[in-house]
């Protein structure tokens, strides 16, 4: 059962409404910018550091354990996130990338840890401050090694095309790469986090209430069905919490290597 469908607020069906199950109270009396996620966030990056602490502190020449982990997780993000986007510039960046992927996973999976059971991205504060990050980032990196003008004539004005193509192009292509790109790198995060944490709040106070508020003949049938929908999506939820952080570190990568080669 999910803590939440207890924990929250309820309506007058005595459902927990969306707006109880992400605006939460304050965990400190009038410190009202601490609040649960504020503190799963916190909880995440000491995570993530003391991950990479216990496994790269004092590195052995057979990994084992902890190192052991880190190492596939590091070799995926290089394998996978880095060389297709970044190719000869992949190590340099792996430290940022990799730090990426696992803080997004974490956070992610805070969402089904027992008692914790709430997933940080889900407040779209989180994800708009590392893609708002990861945007400076770009257009940091894309004016340092293209120039001020280069970087945006790359942008807009891809080499190669009729120049009439370029007064329907050159619009769509800044929208497309300075507004439209980091918000959907925030949102689509954000998206799948919170309609997975509404889904598995519903179906967990479903099989709460047929169970052991309303127990019936007839509405016991209703609540293992929600038991068995929570456990299922538990487990759904799960591949696409890991899914949602390699597309986010890969979109990283993606918009690092843009930067970097006009080519790109």
């Amino acid at each position: 059962m999910n803590a939440l469908t207890v924990l929250a607020p309820k309506d007058q069906f005595g459902a927990p409404t969306p707006d109880e199950l992400f605006t939460l109270p304050p965990i400190i009396p009038g410190v009202d910018w601490f609040t649960k996620p504020v503190l799963l966030a916190l909880l995440s990056a000491v995570v993530v550091i003391g991950f990479c602490w216990a496994a790269f502190g004092s590195p052995k020449v057979v990994p084992r354990g902890v190192q052991n982990v880190a190492e596939y997780g590091y070799m995926f993000v290089r394998d996978q996130v880095a060389r297709p986007f970044l190719g000869k510039d992949a190590d340099r960046w792996m430290g940022l990338l990799v730090s990426i992927f696992f803080l997004v996973l974490i956070w992610n999976v805070m969402g089904v840890v027992p008692v914790l059971q709430f997933p940080v991205a889900s407040h779209i504060a989180f994800p708009a401050v590392l893609a708002l990050s990861i945007y400076v980032l770009k257009v940091y990196l894309g004016i340092k090694h293209q120039g001020g003008v280069g970087y945006f004539k790359n942008m807009m004005f891809p080499p190669g095309l009729p120049k009439p193509i370029y007064l329907l192009l050159a619009p769509i292509e800044f929208l497309s790469n300075m507004i439209i790109a980091p918000f959907t790198h925030a949102v689509r995060l954000f998206a799948n986090m919170f309609a997975g944490h509404m889904l598995l709040a519903f179906f967990s106070m479903v099989g709460f209430w047929f169970l052991f508020e309303k127990l019936t003949p007839l509405g016991a049938p209703i609540g293992v069905l929600g038991v068995v929908m929570t456990i299922i999506l538990t487990g759904f939820e799960m591949f696409i919490q890991f899914l949602q952080a390699f597309l986010f570190a890969m979109l990283a990568a993606m918009y690092i290597g843009g930067a970097l080669h006009a080519e790109h």
